[in-house]
């Protein structure tokens, strides 16, 4: 534990020994490993959750799990046997993804050994399940999220019980974001509103930016309600909620047909009907809906661009296989040796003070450790291409004088805003319960803002009593 406080200007205070205390790196990540693959894409769709029932054919091929078994080169949509085959066949035929199905018999879990396992997949489809998730379950869908995966969530109409055991995908859905065991406070932002919308076209928003919008399968304006429901959004909850289509007549918190959000290093995508992604073929004797083709809309790109955003690209258009992203490090004066160039920041805050010790080189970010009332910031916009995955870290190192174990008087936020200044999401809080010895490595998925301009920002706030040093180094934003 460090004692000594600083001055904000010089920097000054002197510090025995502090070279010694900083010999030990420890390294890890603030998140979790991410799940997105290198190259290939893997896709679970889930059929264990009574898919299938009643009318219902949501599933992209008989042959499960490997839709290849039943043709290994599909080039039509009925080449598989479903009511999405045609989603699964346009995937395939990229080249970029790989396919898989949950049987019905199985158990959605995370960690284990299964070939189905969710920690061997970067995204996972659940189309409008009607039996509810189990505790184990809930728990292996929030973490597979958490830790960097895709969960692309289709519900129907409130009263869609197509196996009649009570459950419809409204509720199963809103369980699953309230009752889990491991965040239930709104962790994705939304909730699925208890409606039966017979018909309507929701339009898109006006966001040329946004990838699940304008991806490399097309660009996104209109949808359709065949029968569906809409979600509320709650940003105070979750900043990074967004809605893209709405209901007509609808706008901002209330009627979105189509929301993105993400949820730790995951993504997440809502859809409100199951109508839109029905191809009209499947297994004979089902009722089915040809949403895929309806000219009216543009149901294809909008499942094809959400898939691949949720799978960590924004690649995999027909035609040319997944779009590559030039691997780069996006931000300027990264390990602050130019000073203040590249970054905006309080006085003094960027310093070669020997009172602290960098990392590398001979410069770093020190916020606070004033042992008064203190507010520093330090911040940079940046441009993440679309088509990139994208993982921003840094070096941290905490000391406090502070004597508590239990309470967080000091803290330092690592937030992402965009360029009107609203704060997009919160990736973590630090404070003087992290101190330790040495640099501590922290890593961030920001996948999910590829084609944004976005601005890093970091805020310490300190007491009035004891100092509290948040000492940063090494930043990176690397994307790929």
């Amino acid at each position: 534990m460090l004692t000594s406080s600083r001055s904000r200007r010089g920097r000054t205070a002197v510090l025995a020994g502090s070279a010694l205390l900083f010999g030990m790196v420890a390294v890890q990540t603030g998140t979790g490993t991410p799940a997105h693959a290198a190259v290939t894409h893997r896709v679970l769709f889930d059929n264990a959750h009574a898919e299938t029932a009643g009318n219902a054919d949501w599933i992209i091929s008989t042959s499960q799990p490997d839709p290849l078994g039943q043709n290994a080169t599909p080039a039509a949509e009925t080449d598989w046997t479903g009511a999405l085959s045609s989603w699964g066949v346009a995937l395939q035929k990229t080249g970029g993804y790989s396919l898989k199905t949950l049987p019905a018999g199985s158990a959605l879990g995370y960690g284990g050994t299964s070939a189905t396992d969710l920690t061997r997949f970067d995204t996972l489809v659940l189309p409008e399940p009607n039996t509810p998730f189990t505790s184990a379950e809930k728990t292996a869908i929030m973490n597979f999220v958490k830790n960097g995966g895709g969960l692309f969530m289709i519900s129907d109409h409130t009263g869609a019980d197509r196996n009649n055991d009570g459950y419809d995908a409204v509720e199963i859905f809103n369980d699953l974001m309230t009752n889990n065991s491991v965040d239930s406070t709104d962790p994705f932002g939304f909730s699925v509103d208890s409606l039966s919308i017979s018909s309507d076209r929701p339009a898109a928003i006006g966001d040329s930016t946004d990838p699940v919008l304008h991806g490399s399968f097309g660009t996104v304006t209109k949808s359709l309600i065949a029968s569906g429901t809409t979600a509320t959004l709650k940003p105070a909850d979750n900043p990074a909620v967004k809605g893209l289509l709405y209901r007509t007549g609808y706008s901002g918190t209330t009627g979105a047909f189509f929301a993105t959000s993400t949820f730790g290093s995951g993504r997440v995508a809502f859809w409100g009907d199951s109508s839109p992604a029905d191809d009209g073929t499947g297994q004979s004797g089902n009722t089915l809906y040809d949403g895929w083709h309806d000219t009216g809309a543009t149901n294809a790109a909008l499942a094809l661009n959400a898939t691949e955003w949720l799978s960590g690209t924004s690649g995999g258009g027909s035609g040319g296989g997944p779009a590559t992203c030039t691997a780069a490090q996006l931000l300027g004066n990264s390990g602050f040796e130019s000073g203040t160039t590249a970054w905006t920041a309080t006085s003094g805050v960027i310093t070669d003070s020997t009172a602290r010790t960098p990392r590398t080189g001979s410069s770093y970010a020190w916020l606070d450790g004033n042992g008064t009332a203190t507010t520093d910031t330090l911040a940079q916009s940046v441009t993440i291409p679309s088509g990139c995955s994208a993982r921003f870290g840094f070096q941290l190192h905490v000391d406090t004088a502070e004597t508590t174990t239990a309470t967080a008087y000091d803290t330092l936020k690592v937030q992402v805003l965009n360029g009107s200044g609203t704060v997009l999401a919160t990736l973590a809080t630090y404070s003087n319960l992290n101190a330790a010895t040495g640099y501590t490595q922290r890593s961030f998925d920001l996948g999910g803002y590829a084609g944004q301009t976005v601005t890093l920002k970091f805020t310490g706030t300190e007491g009035s009593k004891y100092q509290t040093s948040f000492v940063v180094d090494d930043t990176a934003l690397d994307v790929s």
